[in-house]
């Protein structure tokens, strides 16, 4: 029926990466179905890859007895004895040999739906097993054809996808063009191993980086954190163990040549490399480069950082649309307030004025309440008397007289129309 196996198998091992078992084991199934079917489903039949041979041989178990009531299972003892073996006890299961070219063409063509089945199977099975420990890599491949915005990859043995939301809008790419992403996620599910693919995840900048700067993937230098949006700009924070490392100039290669591979890559994305540190306020002011930082606020409590810039770096700072801060504060992990310097001195003289309300507070004093924190009158209510008399250098008596003062303007102001 299948003539020339040995080489079969060998060819299809090869061919689909398959083990030798697997093929066997789908060939013994493919021919023990076809002759059940051939041969009736009720009868204990047996199907074995002969290799010497190179045929699966299927066989036709009975058992001894001596009385004969179903001839399709049973046989008698003195048949047994002469036919099959001589030393045949009652109760033996006794093995027949049937000649498999028997079955017919039904049973040949269930016989290459199994063993295409399969084998499909087993070459799912191999591509999970092969690409489930890849995620996180880089893979190499060709556009092979376009699916609801999706974008189907062939990487040779396998194929994968790039959905909608991984791919970087401004990209569009050609049927049979190169194409490298950044392996996503792989799932098993009933159609087979699914590859996701990404090239809009901060992963697939991070592996370009590793490509690109051999002192990243020895491990001399370390990408701490990546911030992007796909396709406009990127920020990398990066450091190192060895103080004979800089770890933004080696990133950044000789007259830009590391850096511009990865952008190239990236068709054109914008990529800040930025040192990595330890203090908030350097690495904060580090992250919003170019600009430059005049000084900060800190508030380690809720983790926000309020940057004031000169006014003519206040655009800068903050980049179209926001980006720049945003992306120095996902970079970061930090809040990121920024501020020109204009703005603070304005808000300072509007804070001042607003709190010489309070009878007796001279603009001296009350600058002085501001420097310390104390920016309006919600501030100065709900202010400690012995903490505000510190801060102004006034006595307690007169703290708690202005304290006592500002919740009765706050509690005032609650009251009027509309507030």
């Amino acid at each position: 029926m299948l003539s020339d196996l040995k080489r079969l198998i060998e060819l299809m091992g090869k061919e689909k990466g398959i083990d030798k078992e697997v093929i066997i084991d789908a060939l013994e199934t493919a021919v023990l179905t076809a002759a059940k079917k051939k041969m009736g489903q009720d009868l204990e039949l047996e199907a074995v890859y002969n290799e010497e041979a190179g045929e699966v041989e299927v066989f036709q178990f009975k058992t001894v007895v001596n009385t004969v009531v179903n001839p399709d299972t049973q046989i008698s003892l003195e048949d047994a004895r002469e036919a099959l073996d001589e030393d045949a006890e009652l109760g033996d299961s006794l093995g027949m040999k049937i000649e498999t070219n028997t079955f017919g063409r039904i049973g040949v063509q269930t016989a290459k739906q199994i063993i295409i089945q399969k084998v499909k199977d087993a070459e799912r099975d191999n591509i999970y097993e092969e690409y489930k420990d890849r995620k996180g890599t880089l893979v190499n491949g060709s556009v092979q054809r376009f699916e609801g915005g999706n974008i189907i990859v062939n990487l040779g043995r396998a194929e994968a996808i790039i959905p909608t939301s991984e791919q970087i809008h401004k990209e569009t790419f050609r049927r049979g063009e190169r194409i490298r992403a950044y392996i996503f996620d792989v799932k098993k599910i009933s159609k087979g191993p699914q590859i996701i693919l990404s090239r809009t995840h901060p992963g697939f900048l991070k592996s370009l980086f590793e490509l690109e700067v051999p002192e990243i993937s020895e491990g001399l230098i370390d990408i701490v954190s990546v911030a992007r949006e796909p396709g406009n700009r990127s920020k990398i924070a990066v450091k190192t163990k060895d103080r004979d490392i800089d770890p933004v100039g080696a990133c950044v290669g000789m007259r830009g040549s590391r850096v511009q591979g990865v952008v190239q890559e990236l068709r054109g994305e914008k990529i800040d490399i930025v040192p990595y540190s330890e203090d908030p306020i350097t690495y904060v002011c580090s992250a919003l480069s170019p600009a430059k930082v005049d000084r900060v606020v800190v508030d380690e409590e809720s983790r926000s950082i309020e940057v004031i810039v000169p006014d003519d770096q206040l655009s800068l700072a903050i980049g179209k649309s926001g980006q720049n801060v945003r992306l120095a504060a996902r970079l970061t992990g930090w809040k990121i307030d920024v501020k020109s310097d204009s703005t603070v001195v304005a808000q300072k003289e509007e804070g001042v004025k607003a709190l010489t309300i309070l009878t007796g507070l001279d603009s001296q004093s009350a600058e002085m309440l501001f420097n310390e924190g104390f920016k309006n009158i919600s501030m100065i209510a709900s202010a400690d008397p012995d903490q505000l008399g510190a801060s102004g250098g006034i006595s307690r008596e007169k703290a708690e007289t202005w304290i006592a003062e500002a919740a009765k303007l706050l509690k005032g102001k609650a009251k009027e129309p509309g507030v």
